[in-house]
């Protein structure tokens, strides 16, 4: 990828890969207990728009922008699929919904730090990524790059930065979450609706809305 017939060079602490993960690196990720994921789209109906990046961060400071060439990608879907590590994600739903319809892969081990920001966090109504960037990990996240394109064959270094920034603090919220849950007795009820978010996601995919309503 190239951008104004330049290579586009990533930060030192990001790899930007294309089609799917390496074998040796799918091995580092597998041992470890958790990873922050997040996605790039092009639009948010996965019938319709297309899976362009997905990001990932690990406890050692790695951060891997993986862009999506096709619908093969097994080394990624074996990730997704498996137990471990934990996959933190800010609104799964939407992230797994996207990796469900366009890899086939079911997502296993799902923490979603929106929901837990929202049972967690019942004195504000402010759950999106930056405030809670902001308010649990001191960092004021750029989202000038939020409704940029990111179909095209080049990506920006301001893409870059976005989307890695995306990830890079998702785990330093989860661990302010789980205290705050802890602490007001919630972390079974979180840990119950996260269990629920894949069986959410099938919903989603196949059109049903609002079962539970009457």
């Amino acid at each position: 990828m190239q951008t104004k017939g330049r290579p586009l060079v990533p930060p030192q602490d990001v790899q930007l890969l294309e089609g799917d993960l390496p074998a040796d690196l799918l091995a580092h990720l597998l041992e470890v207990p958790e990873i922050a994921l997040d996605t790039e789209t092009t639009g948010l109906n996965p019938h319709r728009d297309r899976l362009c990046l997905v990001q990932i961060a690990a406890p050692d400071g790695l951060v891997i922008v993986l862009r999506i060439t096709g619908k093969d990608a097994p080394n990624l879907v074996r990730l997704l699929e498996a137990e471990r590590p934990l996959k933190v994600i800010h609104f799964a739903r939407f992230d797994v919904g996207m990796l469900r319809h366009h890899l086939g892969a079911r997502t296993n081990g799902i923490y979603c730090t929106k929901v837990a920001s929202k049972i967690a966090r019942t004195f504000t109504q402010s759950h999106g990524l930056k405030d809670l960037v902001k308010e649990l990990a001191g960092v004021t996240l750029d989202k000038s790059q939020q409704t940029s394109y990111w179909g095209a064959d080049d990506l920006t270094p301001a893409q870059l930065a976005y989307s890695a920034n995306d990830v890079r603090h998702l785990l330093t919220c989860k661990t302010k979450l789980d205290a705050i849950l802890a602490r007001e007795g919630r972390t079974d009820l979180a840990t119950r609706c996260m269990a629920h978010l894949e069986t959410q996601v099938e919903l989603d995919l196949l059109g049903y809305t609002s079962i539970f309503d009457h």
